[in-house]
């Protein structure tokens, strides 16, 4: 009868494992220099300058697409996945 009504499944009740607390941190600050001002600042630049070379023809229009793509799932990776877990109800 238990399993017909789960409540909160087991894994996800610890809030982290026995010696997670140094894969944390370096994903800590993995995250924060990925999202940083150093990173912010050299994706403008990559932005400016593949979309300077794309309007002068140096560039493919596709790999350059694929660039500045590539820029917006970087740092909007935190609301993609806000939202899969709010549209799969997960939170």
């Amino acid at each position: 009868m238990v399993a017909a009504f789960p409540g909160t499944a087991f894994a996800q009740a610890a809030s982290d494992p026995a010696g997670s607390g140094p894969i944390v941190a370096a994903l800590g600050w993995l995250q924060g220099t990925l999202l940083g001002n150093v990173a912010t600042a050299v994706a403008v630049m990559a932005v400016a300058a593949v979309g300077f070379m794309m309007l002068t023809g140096r560039l493919n229009w596709r790999f350059g697409a694929t660039v500045i793509i590539g820029v917006f799932v970087l740092f909007g990776a935190g609301s993609i996945v806000t939202g899969i877990q709010s549209a799969a109800g997960a939170g």
